[in-house]
Parts: structure tokens; sequence; C-alpha cells
């Protein structure tokens, strides 16, 4: 569909740093000279981009932005707080749900748990620009965090770990699948049931090799997205640097 490819192209340009929220985008006229298209087509992709919350349109006044999606590039492990922070945007988390259980064998086998040993469970969504961008669902051993709370898990859970329980986070398995969401977690997102939306799992683990959160969480790709930056070769000077002290 021509007008999809046309608001796909339009979404790009407003998240681009050539416009600032606020702005107005240019008249359905000079659109559809500029695509050599119809205006009834580039009304329908600025439909497009009014049903994703991105732009309003105004009456006598024109098209404005009011919103732009929120991506970030992956290079290290980060929390959602320090992404949120270093983006300058607002951002906020809210627990749901919080309780001790005892491990489901799925987890504790992931965890390296006894059968019987306790996990705290949570589900906490977060948001960003007041827009619901990702539930997740969070198990961390009990015999690790027994003053775990919601007050730490709504701050920052890895700020928690590190500077309260002084464990230092050493990495992270990730995977990641496409996924149609059931009907509990299309209202928690506010998205259409039959919207997909990407379903990510971590495994984290300590400086001593000790595993200590599996999350799975689902995220709102209309809302939220993120750019991997993986580099084939390390750093020549850091190589060298490294030869060097070992000589």
């Amino acid at each position: 569909m021509i007008y999809k490819n046309i608001a796909d192209l339009l979404r790009n340009e407003i998240n681009s740093h050539k416009f600032a929220i606020g702005d107005a985008i240019p008249s359905e006229k000079k659109l559809a000279e500029s695509f050599s298209v119809s205006r009834m087509t580039i009304r329908r992709a600025i439909d497009e981009l009014i049903h994703l919350r991105l732009v309003s349109r105004e009456q006598g006044r024109g098209t404005f932005i009011i919103a732009k999606d929120f991506h970030f590039g992956v290079t290290k492990l980060t929390s959602f707080k320090e992404i949120v922070s270093d983006a300058n945007i607002e951002g906020r988390t809210v627990v749901i749900d919080f309780k001790i259980i005892n491990a489901p064998l799925s987890i504790s086998s992931k965890l390296e748990l006894n059968n019987d040993e306790k996990v705290f469970y949570s589900r906490r969504i977060r948001y960003i620009n007041n827009k619901a961008v990702m539930v997740e669902d969070s198990y961390m051993p009990f015999k690790l965090f027994k003053n775990l709370s919601v007050e730490h898990l709504e701050e920052s859970k890895f700020h928690y770990i590190e500077n309260i329980c002084n464990i230092s986070i050493e990495g992270s398995y990730e995977a990641c699948y496409a996924i149609m969401p059931d009907q509990g977690i299309s209202k928690l997102l506010s998205i259409e049931p039959n919207q997909p939306i990407l379903l990510l799992t971590t495994l984290s683990y300590s400086s001593n090799n000790q595993f200590i959160n599996y999350a799975i969480i689902y995220r709102n790709t209309n809302e939220y997205n993120f750019e991997y930056h993986l580099k084939r070769h390390e750093n020549t000077l850091i190589s060298k640097k490294i030869q060097e002290n070992e000589v």
C-alpha cells in the first residue's frame, strides 16, 4: 500500500533531527507534489501517523508533531532508568504485582536453584512520556535479595542490586522473538490484540557467575525501538595496551 510506505518515510523524517516536537510538517499539497501522489493518499498516510499519536491535525492550521518514537542504541547492558535519563525524557515504572513464590521448574532451572527455593516475582509496566512501552515479568532469588521491595523495583533494579546488595552485574544472556500478545498484555500496553510485539528474555549474572535475575519482557515496538551496535573487532588501541601490560 503506497500510503503506508509514505507514512513510514514521514515517520522516519519526524524522528530525525530535522524536526522537533511542536513543528508543523509540510502541507498535504506539498507532500503530494513531493511524492507524486494524490492528496487523498497523503491524507491516509497522515492518518496513520495520527493513529500512532505522532502528529495532530488542527483544522485551518496544519499538522503538528506531538511526539517522537523512542529508540536507543544497544552497546552495553543498561538499565531502563539510565536509558531515559541519558535521553533526557520522562520515564517511570509501576509495579502491578509483587510476591514471593516457589520457583516454577522452568525458572529454577534457568537460575540454577533447587526446586524448593523461593523467588521474588514482580510484574512492572514501564512508561515513556506516559505511554506504556513494555511489561516485564521478573524472577529474582529470594536468598540473594531478602529485603527487595516495590520501592526498589520502581526506582531501579540495577541500582538496588549493585548499590544496596553490593552485587556486581557482569552481563546478561538475551533472546528476542516476535509474538502475538495475549489479551492481558495487549490491554496493559494499550494496543490492538492483533498487533505484533517483541518478546525479550534476559538472564543476568553477577561477576562471580551467579544467576541473579530472569526476566520476560513484552515490548511495544510502536513506542519503543532499539538498535544494536556490534563490533566485529576489538579496539586496536585497547588491544595494544593490554598486550603492553602483559609484557
